[in-house]
């Protein structure tokens, strides 16, 4: 009898528990106090327990007994962390986008970055046939201006991208950081210019995520959005 009276008590304090864990979790990497990856884990741990919870405290309310505001916290919780999961279900888990697969710009100078220390930046050949099924509209953008006037439009328009920061330049590339504005995570992108067959030139972007199996779509919605700004600026 006393085990069943002490449930509420329980599933109050883990209820109040998963919801300080998802909200400190952002909110902690908002402030850059941790990393987003720490940040994003301690959303996480929070969410799942709160789903726990939620289900058990739902079991009780069913039940007749009672139930205390850590158990209904955990079921605003639940939901909103399932909505905003479900939401990005649907992307391939894969964390590197291009809009050339046959010859993926390389990073010549991100490897250097002390985070990216230790870590394989060559574009997974595996990728390529997901993003094909996925993002067949990723391609490159040709310009009709040489390709030192194409690269300085190309760089022009990625000062001007919200969270990116240009980290260097090549005769015929750059590279940038993008990032995000809720846990500070950092992804590598670079563009690179060429001459085309046509006359004109070719511009191709990469985009990597350095955190995480999956991006949610980032990258690719990255990508697009840059296109769409490069185009517009001809």
């Amino acid at each position: 009898m006393r085990r069943t009276t002490d449930r509420p008590k329980v599933l109050h304090a883990l209820g109040l528990f998963a919801t300080a864990a998802a909200i400190l979790g952002p909110a902690l990497a908002w402030l850059r106090l941790v990393p987003a990856m720490a940040g994003f884990l301690l959303l996480s741990l929070g969410g799942l327990l709160a789903i726990v919870v939620a289900v058990s405290t739902g079991v009780q309310a069913l039940r007749g007994r009672e139930t205390r505001l850590g158990g209904v916290a955990a079921v605003v919780v639940a939901v909103v962390f399932i909505v905003a999961a479900a939401r990005g279900a649907g992307p391939p888990m894969i964390n590197d986008y291009t809009t050339d697969l046959a010859d993926p710009p390389a990073f010549r100078h991100a490897q250097a970055l002390p985070p990216n220390a230790g870590r394989d930046l060559t574009y997974p050949a595996s990728f390529a046939e997901m993003q094909r099924t996925c993002c067949a509209d990723l391609q490159p953008l040709r310009l009709s201006v040489p390709p030192e006037a194409a690269l300085a439009r190309a760089r022009g328009v990625a000062e001007r991208m919200p969270a990116w920061r240009i980290t260097s330049a090549d005769p015929d590339s750059f590279e940038a950081i993008a990032t995000s504005r809720l846990f500070g995570f950092q992804d590598d992108i670079v563009i690179r210019v060429r001459p085309d067959a046509t006359g004109t030139s070719r511009v191709d972007m990469r985009s990597k995520s350095r955190d995480g199996k999956g991006d949610r779509g980032v990258n690719a919605a990255r990508i697009r959005a840059y296109m769409v700004e490069l185009a517009r600026a001809q």
